[in-house]
């Protein structure tokens, strides 16, 4: 059970603002672009293998981009 009394008023009063605006505006404002480097780097990468893709994640990816192996 959903309790609103317990949601600060300026929260609730954002959402319904937003829950207002036309979805393509929602969704313009909704995702947030950030450059990865090296995934974004090139159009695509294919890989014949899940080995050799992690493999290659884990010689060329940053570790705080979290493709790497655990």
């Amino acid at each position: 059970m959903n309790d609103l009394s317990k949601i600060p008023p300026e929260w609730l009063a954002e959402f319904e603002a937003a829950a207002k605006r036309p979805l393509e505006q929602r969704f313009k404002y909704a995702f947030i672009k950030t450059y990865k480097p090296v995934m974004d780097d090139a159009k695509f990468r294919s890989f014949d293998t899940m080995a050799e893709y992690r493999k290659w994640c884990d010689e060329n990816l940053p570790n705080w981009l979290g493709y790497g192996s655990v």
